[in-house]
């Protein structure tokens, strides 16, 4: 999942780094990085543990992307799906190419500030305010730019919300509030950061400027400041049909009321009446914005590993299951153990994932439809391994029936629970329910602290296609009256550090039930040909029905 940090140093930023790492690789000769170990075809807690050690490995050097890391992950992976029998799914290749651009702000060369009537206010990078360009320019500069305050930034016709109705933002500066109104608030795509420079885009806006609560953004401002002033990864723009804004800046609580002030404008008016419905944009007074931004960019190229196994009847339509295989990379100027070996987050996934394939292939009778098995890399650096095979599919997305996705299975032995990331959404829970109950189990949503999870791991990017998903989390409660959020506590420890490593006493017994449910509900959805969809209210359900409604035209 992304880090709640961005302590990310590979070769994509440090190029220099990984031609080192490759050539004491060359010079040392072959390393022997599998675990020697004779897999079955059945689900197992050996096999899974023997790709969880081998992945999580130190020869591994925490699976960073373009780095030696990578070519030994990729490695392994193609080894493993050709033992399998799967065929590659990208032509005659299991290896995607997936570009990227890495862009990170000099604060000291850049700089943005605010002119209202005479006066100028500079705001401060890191304390007031925190920029970036998705662009790849190495210089961006934008002068007196209007700022245009739109709420909350929402267009959602299907809750009848549109915070740009009526305005013009072409060429100009929004202003939106962090999170979502108290009508719409929840698990929704529409309160996050993401979302609002990418509708702004669409809006035609030059520049987002989101204003930072930690009520309604749900994170500290020192949470953003660590994130958003640090290396920021994107498609270039010729591969990305939905880039955000070619400005987009955070904004702290202080320095907005300050700015909103200047301005004659009242913020807490503004978010008063924003929470409301037919809240129209209004202008910041006379407000006008100029900022430059110089960075450093650096371009890069990692993989996606894709498999497929081909359908007996509909071998044009397709289940896909997914697991990222990138993490966080080695950290030479860190002491002590500077490996982030990523055992939890994601070699779990991935051998799950393997696992599932294994139990596919080594079973006789073979689905109807296609299994395309997806190992995107870049998940942590924003999903855009994932986002870049959506925009490429193997198998087109109108008709990839769903995805069912693995990140971050914690070990705690057999559950009473069954977690499904994002329950209530679509009718997949209905396809799940009855293998949990088989198992005398209950279906479960995720906790309180992990509401925001379902925006943070690689099925967004397919359930922002359309295509319905399954973040399938597994079981967090051990016994009878435990809080699930115990589980999440403490695996929080060793979140996105060395600590995240092999454990060979880990009880896996719970993982494995988990598994025998992921794959149960992939050979039925493989097995017939219903089209499940999003619940009515979803941000995704017209997405998904115009790519159906399309692909029955193209039928006929």
């Amino acid at each position: 999942m992304p880090p709640s940090k961005n302590p990310i140093t590979s070769s994509l930023v440090l190029a220099a780094l990984a031609g080192i790492a490759r050539a004491a690789h060359a010079a040392d000769g072959a390393v022997d990085v599998a675990t020697p170990h004779e897999f079955s075809t059945q689900i197992t807690a050996e096999d899974f543990a023997a790709h969880v050690q081998t992945l999580a490995s130190d020869a591994f050097a925490g699976r960073a992307p373009d780095s030696v890391g990578e070519d030994r992950t990729t490695a392994y992976l193609r080894e493993q799906l050709e033992r399998l029998g799967l065929q590659p799914a990208i032509g005659n290749s299991f290896f995607q190419d997936v570009p990227v651009i890495a862009s990170t702000v000099d604060a000291a060369r850049s700089h943005m500030d605010v002119a209202v009537g005479r006066a100028k206010h500079a705001l401060k990078f890191g304390e007031d305010i925190v920029f970036a360009t998705s662009t790849g320019q190495h210089e961006l500069r934008l002068s007196n730019s209007a700022l245009v305050v739109v709420g909350y930034g929402i267009d959602a016709p299907e809750l009848d919300w549109n915070d740009y109705a009526g305005v013009d933002v072409i060429g100009k500066t929004v202003v939106v509030l962090a999170g979502a109104p108290g009508a719409i608030r929840g698990t929704t795509w529409y309160s996050r950061f993401g979302y609002k420079l990418e509708e702004a885009a669409r809006q035609g806006a030059a520049a987002t400027l989101v204003v930072h609560d930690e009520g309604d953004a749900g994170y500290s401002w020192d949470y953003v400041k660590t994130r958003a002033s640090g290396t920021q990864f994107n498609l270039p723009l010729e591969d990305d049909p939905q880039p955000p804004t070619p400005v987009s800046a955070w904004i702290a609580g202080a320095a907005a009321e300050a700015l909103f002030g200047a301005a004659g404008v009242s913020l807490r008016d503004v978010r008063s009446a924003a929470g409301k419905r037919g809240f129209h944009a209004v202008p910041l007074g006379d407000a006008r914005m100029s900022v430059v931004i110089d960075s450093t960019v650096v371009g890069g190229r990692s993989h996606n590993v894709v498999a497929k196994l081909r359908g007996t009847r509909y071998p044009d339509e397709a289940i896909v299951y997914s697991a990222h295989w990138d993490h966080l990379g080695t950290h030479p100027k860190e002491p002590g153990d500077n490996i982030y070996n990523g055992a939890i987050d994601n070699a779990t996934g991935v051998a799950a994932l393997l696992e599932v394939a294994a139990q596919f292939t080594g079973t006789a009778a073979k689905p109807e439809r296609s299994i395309v098995f997806l190992l995107p890399t870049l998940e942590e650096s924003g999903l855009l391994g994932s986002k870049y095979y959506t925009l490429h599919p193997a198998v087109p997305l109108a008709k990839t029936v769903a995805d069912i996705n693995f990140d971050a299975l914690i070990p705690i032995g057999p559950a009473r629970d069954f977690v499904v990331v994002g329950l209530g959404m679509s009718d997949l829970d209905d396809w799940v329910k009855p293998f949990v109950m088989r198992q005398d189990r209950v279906l479960a949503a995720e906790s309180r602290s992990e509401k925001d999870a379902f925006f943070r791991s690689d099925h967004l990017s397919f359930a922002r296609a359309g295509v319905p998903v399954l973040f399938m989390r597994g079981g967090t409660l051990a016994r009878a009256g435990a809080d699930p959020s115990a589980t999440w506590n403490a695996y929080g420890k060793l979140y996105h550090t060395p600590a995240d490593a092999f454990d060979p006493h880990w009880d896996l017994r719970g993982i494995v039930q988990d598994l025998e449910v992921s794959c149960a509900v992939g050979r039925k959805l493989a097995s017939g040909h219903e089209w499940p969809n999003w619940h009515a209210d979803s941000a995704f359900r017209a997405t998904r029905d115009g790519s159906r409604a399309a692909a029955v035209v193209g039928l006929r």
